[in-house]
Parts: structure tokens; sequence; C-alpha cells
């Protein structure tokens, strides 16, 4: 048994029954929506004539959403409905950063992940779901794909369909009859600032775009700066110039905000901090004093610390915070990575406590922290690749970009510790951190000058370059990377100089991660 549904487009009239008896049936809030109806108008006056496309989750065979969920909060039924529980769900909200299709939103009310779940009340009684039996053209079909005389089934047989984002390969169960590019692929119809009503301005919770573009550090009109962003991806890529979305749900705008800017800076240094100075002192490249090492064992467990207490700011239920250690879901890399984070610090802990101490246990512990911390640092990478909504970080080099940012900012941080506490140790702190960003810069032009095969990707790439985060990225740039490395090749030996090319390449990191993070977010998935 397997549930799907058929769009036949065709028959959509575009009368929004299937919105308002979704809505009615399950409680929906005003602001955000399980299904809706985007318009698409084509042609050049006369000549024109308007798609209307349902949109709602595809219940895929292969979802991203329940991969990357850390508690499972979503699941796939073995009838294939792809169901949620929010009594699980923490508000990590990286199931609407995995969805490629934006079908997930969090509830304003109960603050959990909320989607179609295709009625399963109804159809655990053999009924159909709510939109299918208020559609007044009979344009929604239903049903199980695997009964060879259901409707659906001799539909699929005998009808040619399409279905959004099959280079995805998440095997989605939302077919569509008469489906057009333009009205299933968001870079072929951007939104319109100059349509009356055409699109919701603002929403509830994490549809408000305003209140979200504006804690992301980009100035001007929402609804502008989200057009642009289409408009980025279109302009990529030939598209067609003649199709305009005239209505459409609330955009979500940037969902992962400051606070996961900030954990991986955070990160970065609570692991480069570490794993940097001790690779390099047992491979016998830096000698290591017992008060510098106390000082890294602390101020690696300090922004361990402040890590956590970001990662709990962020979500939207931090009272279920344990959740992600207790009921794990050990194919999402945020469990993984909550595990790595505690085990490098316990692992920290303990090394500190045995040099407070004057124990010595050999090189296990301190080469359990180097491999601890890479991995610490290195995780998100895999998180991020899991978000498969946006095409940006499916990078393959966004492993080796957070271990080199990671190594930079722990560089920075070990010559800051070794300038103040005049250990001996700058010169072999300022040559790492030389190599660390020299490397950082190879892949940053390694990434910009492959090509990228994705509209999105190639959008969230121009809006960086170009577009309304060029002004931190080229300023991460110079000063970030350009300058210290000027200052730290000129006067090696000058701690005035090199202090402060230390500090740029940490406040500039923060930068860099904050354009890292927001960019594939400001291009729009629906």
């Amino acid at each position: 048994m397997r549930y799907g549904f058929i769009i036949d487009n065709r028959r959509c009239i575009g009368c929004h029954a299937c919105t308002v008896a979704c809505k009615a049936e399950h409680e929906v809030p005003l602001g955000v929506n399980r299904t809706w109806v985007k318009y698409i108008e084509k042609g050049v006056y006369p000549d024109t004539r308007r798609l209307f496309t349902v949109t709602r989750c595809n219940h895929c065979a292969d979802a991203p959403c329940v991969e990357i969920c850390p508690v499972t909060s979503l699941y796939v039924r073995p009838d294939g409905i792809v169901d949620f529980d929010s009594r699980r769900c923490i508000g990590c909200k990286a199931c609407m950063q995995a969805c490629p299709y934006d079908a997930l939103y969090i509830d304003p009310e109960t603050h959990t992940s909320a989607k179609c779940n295709y009625c399963v009340h109804r159809t655990e009684r053999g009924l159909e779901p709510a939109c299918v039996i208020v559609c007044p053209t009979q344009a929604i079909v239903s049903g199980d794909m695997e009964d060879p005389a259901g409707r659906i089934s001799q539909m699929l047989g005998r009808e040619q369909v399409t279905v959004r984002k099959p280079e995805k390969n998440t095997r989605p169960q939302l077919f569509y009859i008469g489906g057009d590019q333009a009205a299933l692929s968001p870079a072929h119809a951007p939104p319109r600032a100059d349509y009356l009503w055409a699109e919701q301005k603002t929403g509830v919770g994490h549809h408000a775009a305003s209140a979200a573009l504006a804690g992301a550090g980009v100035s001007g009109d929402p609804e502008k700066l989200l057009a642009m962003a289409e408009s980025e991806a279109r302009s990529a890529f030939a598209a067609p110039a003649d199709a305009r979305r005239t209505y459409d749900a609330p955009a979500k705008g940037v969902l992962w905000g400051w606070e996961v800017t900030a954990y991986l800076w955070t990160k970065s240094i609570a692991a480069g901090v570490l794993f940097v100075p001790l690779a390099l002192n047992l491979l016998g490249l830096m000698p290591l004093r017992l008060p510098l090492e106390r000082s890294m064992g602390l101020v690696s467990l300090v922004f361990l610390a402040l890590t956590g207490a970001l990662l709990v700011k962020d979500l939207d239920r931090p009272g279920r915070f344990l959740n992600v250690l207790l009921r794990p879901q050990w194919r999402s890399w945020l469990a993984r990575g909550a595990y790595i984070v505690t085990a490098f610090g316990a692992c920290t802990a303990l090394w500190l406590a045995t040099l407070v101490l004057g124990v010595t246990m050999g090189q296990a512990l301190p080469w359990l922290l180097v491999v601890l911390g890479v991995l610490a640092a290195v995780y998100t990478a895999f998180l991020f690749a899991q978000a498969k909504g946006r095409d940006f970080w499916q990078s393959h080099l966004l492993p080796l970009h957070m271990l080199v940012s990671s190594a930079m900012a722990g560089g920075a941080t070990v010559l800051l510790l070794a300038l103040l506490g005049g250990l001996g140790v700058e010169r072999v702190a300022a040559g790492a951190l030389q190599a660390a960003i020299l490397a950082n810069l190879g892949l940053l032009l390694i990434e910009f000058k492959l090509p990228h095969t994705s509209h999105d990707a190639a959008a969230a790439l121009r809006l960086i370059l170009h577009g309304p985060l060029k002004v931190p990225f080229w300023s991460a740039l110079l000063l970030g990377h350009a300058l210290p490395l000027a200052l730290l090749a000129a006067f090696p030996g000058n701690g005035l100089a090199v202090l402060p090319a230390a500090l740029l390449v940490l406040i500039f990191a923060l930068v860099t991660e904050h354009v890292w993070v927001r960019a594939p977010q400001l291009v729009p998935l629906r």
C-alpha cells in the first residue's frame, strides 16, 4: 500500500476550496498553509493564460525531512504517508530546510513543525482527505497507488505526469497532469512587486518575511528582496520571460538566523583552539607550555558552552532540547553532532582537569581531542548537506570549508593567547594561521570558479558576489583574509602588528558565516 496524490491541472479552477477545507479540517492558523494554490500567468496581452497549481507536501518515498529530523518527529508510515508527531518536535526548523518543496511550516500556536499529513485521521477510517472531497472539479485525486483497481493507479497508468524537482531524487508521491514548469519551478516565475494583492506580505511566526529578512542583515523592502532573489535564480540560467507569478502563499524568509551564524562561529573557535595546537604539538611542530594548554582548554569550554546556549536559543521549543540526546534519530547529523559536541566537551573537561591536577595521561587523550575537534568542526557540513532544499549547501567542499574555517578561528585564538601570555610560540601560531588563511582563499576560489548546475546554487552565488550580501562578503575577503595575511607576512615577529591580524580574522570569520548561512535562504523554494 502506498498513498499518493494526483493534481489534474486541466481541471483546477483556482477556487482555493482545498486550502479552506484543509484549514478547517486541521484548524490551521492564519498566515500558514498546508495546502495552497499558486497562480501563474503566461504570455503577452492579448494572448495570455492563467495556470493554477495546488501545492502541498509531496509525501516523498525518500523524504529528506524525515532523515534530517533529530528526534523522529517526522516519519514515514507503512502506507507511505509522511506524518509528524508534534509532541516530539523541538522546533529546530531543519525539516523546513531539507524540504525542496517548501511544504513545512512552524505552527505559530504550538511552535512545532506541521504540514499536510494526508488527513490520516480520515484515511484510517476509509475516507478521503478533506481537500479531495471538497474539490468541485475533482482536480485532486488520492488513493492507494498500488491498488490496480483504484482510480489513481489507473490514471498514473494512462496519463503523462510530472513531479516537482525530480533532480532531488526524493521520489515524490504527488503527481501533476498538465504541469507547467513555469508553475512547478520557482525560478521560472519570480514574484512581482507591482501586482496589487499578489502575495501576502506578512505572515505569522517564521512566515513573517519582514521580521525574518530584517534579522538577516539585509536592508530594503522584503518583498522586493525576495523578488530579487528569484530573479537572480532566473537570470542564472535561461528561463522564459513571459511567466509571471500573480498569487502565492506568504514567503518564509530566513529560517536559520543569527543564532545559527553565531553557533557556527563559536563552535569553530571551540574546536580549532584545541585541535590546531594539539595536532601541531603531537607532530613536533609546536611546543606547548602548561599555561597555554590551560588557557586553550578553558577557552574551548567557554565557547562550547556558548555553542550549546545558541543551539537551544534557536529552537522554537527550547524546553525539549534534551530530546536530541534522549530520543535521537541517528540518521540526522543534528543528533550525531549533539553527541560529538557532548563527547568533545567531556574530553576537554577531562583533559583540563588532568592539567590542573598535574596528572599525566600520555598522548591518547590529546589525539582523541584532535579527532573529536575535527569532527566537531565539520559535522555541520553534513547537516547542511541533509538540507536538500538549499542547493548551495550541497557543495562537496563544505566539509573542507568548515575545517579550514575552524583552523583559522582556532589559530587566531591561539595566537592571541600566546601574545597575551608571552609564551614563545607566536611565530609558529602565526605560521599556522597564515596557512589556514591561504587554504581558505584557495577553497573560495575553487568554489566560485566551479560551475553550478543548479538554478538555486547559482542564484545564491550571485547574491553573494553581486547582490545584497556583496558588501559583507567582499569586506570579509579583504579585511578578514587579505589584510591579516599581509600583516602576518610583513611583521612575523611584531606583536603589535600580529595582534590586529588575529582579531580581524576572528571578527570577519563571523561575517563569513553570516553570508554562507543566509545566501541560500534568500532563494525561495516555492
